[in-house]
């Protein structure tokens, strides 16, 4: 207990220093951070079930496209 109390002196200065120098976070700052990150992770990408969507979207598409060229061979 007695060395605990001669570094006290240096252990709140190196906490002070951390907390300053913002090393060490509050959780209320990480989830700050957390929830910016979530929102602009929102605005920059889609979900999966959106690109799934999508991708059947396409599927679809092609199959027209496909059905309409063999459609104007045929006519010639």
């Amino acid at each position: 207990m007695e060395n605990i109390l001669d570094y006290s002196p240096i252990l709140v200065a190196v906490m002070i220093f951390l907390i300053q120098q913002r090393i060490i976070v509050t959780p209320e700052q990480l989830e700050k951070t957390h929830r910016k990150i979530l929102e602009e992770v929102d605005e920059k990408f889609v979900s999966i079930n959106s690109f799934n969507d999508l991708k059947e979207h396409f599927g679809e598409i092609k199959e027209k496209i496909d059905k309409i060229y063999d459609f104007i061979i045929s006519v010639k």
